[in-house]
Order: C-alpha cells, then structure tokens, then sequence
C-alpha cells in the first residue's frame, strides 16, 4: 500500500461509523504487534518515544528530526495508517510547516500538533500551559498549506481543559475546526459528561484519549463510540505493560538466578523470529545465493 493509499484509507477509517482504534506505538516492534493483532491504525507517542528512545519523560526533550527517525521505522514496517505526535510543531508556524514535510516524507499519515507552551509536558500531566489560541490556529493553518496530500490528516490538540476549564478548550476546539484541522482533541476531560459535551460541540471527528492512571474515565470502546468519538488512543498501555514485564524477568533473573519461571510468560524462540519475518529472509537469502 502507498503512503497515497494509506493517507486515503486513514481519511476513510475516520469518516466511518465505527470508532477507529489506534493503540500507542513507542518503538517499530510495538507497532508491528499492534497491526499483527487486527488494530486498523498506529498512533506514535511521543511520551513513549522519548522513555524508549531517551530513557526520559515527555517533558519537551525530543527533537523533531529524533521523532522523524522512529516515524519513518514505524511507517515502513506496517500496511496500516500511522498517526504521529508532533508535540507542539517544534516551534513556530515556520518550523510547523517543515515539521509537516518532514512527517509526510517519512511515510506518516497524519500528524498530531498541540496548544501547549514549550517545553511541552504529557497531556495528563499538570503545569501544563498553552498558548494565545489565535498563534494554534495559525500553526493549523500552516500545517494544512505544508501537507502535499490533502488527505494527510491534521489532528489538533488543547491542553486547556485542566487549567482553564471545559469551556475554554471547546471554544479553543472550535476555533481550531474552523481554521481545517481534520480531528479534534480536547485532552484530559475529567467525566464521562464532559466527554458528551466534547462530542456534541464539533462536527469534525474527536479524538479520545485513554491514559491508564491518567484524569479521563476509560470507558469500553463501545461506550466510548456510544459518546460519539471518532477515534480512540491507547499511548502509554503498550508501554506500560512491555516495561511491568521486563521489570518482572529481571526480578526473577535476579532473585531466582533463572529465569526458568517467566517462560511462560514468554513468546518463543520460533514464534518470535516468524514473526519479525526471519522465514522471508532466508527465502531471499535462497534466491539470491551464487551457486557453484
């Protein structure tokens, strides 16, 4: 499938009436799981990016050419769309508009730009500030003129909920509708209320972000479709539960000196080199080898 094609069937995905599932990618393996086990769409996070590839928290410290890098990974070794973080577009609508380029050269097939003051900070974490909602709605703006596929989506985020309140980011929301963002992010809503009135405000598709340990409610994805959302994030679980079971095989490895008891927990030796497409390669290896 061509990026073209991908972009396309992303707009498609979001355009239906079913809630669009994409579960959180902090490395190109985690994404290669996410498509090898039914998921539609990948969304890159940028807060398991920056634990994965920095060792860090997402508090503002990857570049966007860091970011670029793994988008590009992740793009090219899965068949389903790929929606990317892209924090607060790295700067101004200048740096925005390049930040665009580079996303949509590497493969990506949409992008998510935030309203959040640099150095930015995950979206459940607190201090968080944004910026004048008229500076966001030229950064759409931009984005929407740097995007050579129309179809490459623009999914515009507010921070404003914790801070200042429902109301604000709705009316920020709305004015980021209105200047071409094609999804709509309101971050962090506290209630399973304020995330109907989320989804009665906006005409475009909303996005719902669900955040084990975070402030919003995670309710099922059907109820999450009942409320209207077009498209759900799952951005740190995968990461999370990678992270719990390789803390728990050191444990074990540790204390036990074997790490015996955790196979089973394990995937196997043969299952996990089929899946990565070891069998492709030898069959390449067969094809191209010089016979004497």
């Amino acid at each position: 499938m061509t990026v073209q094609e991908k972009n396309a069937r992303l707009r498609a995905l979001l355009d239906a009436k079913e809630i669009l599932v994409a579960p959180g990618a902090f490395d190109v393996l985690t994404a290669k799981i996410i498509q090898a086990t039914g998921f539609q769409a990948v969304y890159m996070t940028g807060y398991g990016t920056s634990a994965s590839l920095l060792g860090q928290p997402d508090v503002g410290l990857l570049t966007m050419t860091e970011m670029v890098a793994r988008a590009r990974n992740i793009a090219a070794a899965v068949d389903v769309p790929v929606i990317a973080d892209g924090d607060t577009g790295y700067g101004n609508p200048l740096n925005v508009m390049r930040t665009v380029r580079e996303y949509e050269a590497a493969g990506v097939n949409g992008i998510q730009l935030e309203d959040q003051v640099f150095p930015k900070k995950c979206g459940h974490m607190l201090g968080r500030k944004v910026i004048p909602a008229e500076e966001m709605v030229q950064k759409i703006r931009a984005a929407i003129k740097a995007r050579q596929d129309d179809n490459f989506t623009i999914v515009a985020r507010t921070d404003a909920r914790t801070n200042l309140g429902l109301e604000e980011a709705l009316r920020r929301g709305k004015m980021y509708e209105d200047a071409g963002a094609d999804v709509i992010f309101i971050e962090s809503p506290e209630s399973e209320e304020e995330m109907q009135q989320i989804n009665a405000a906006f005409t475009k598709p909303t996005l719902a972000n669900m955040l084990e340990g975070g402030r919003t409610p995670i309710p099922t994805v059907a109820r999450l479709q009942e409320l209207g959302f077009g498209i759900t994030i799952y951005c740190v679980g995968p990461l999370y539960a990678a992270a719990k079971a390789v803390r728990d095989y050191m444990v074990e490895l540790r204390e036990k000196g074997t790490p015996v008891g955790k196979i089973k927990d394990m995937i196997t030796f043969e299952e996990f080199n089929q899946f990565i497409g070891l069998n492709e390669y030898r069959q390449l290896e067969k094809e191209f080898e010089v016979v004497e």
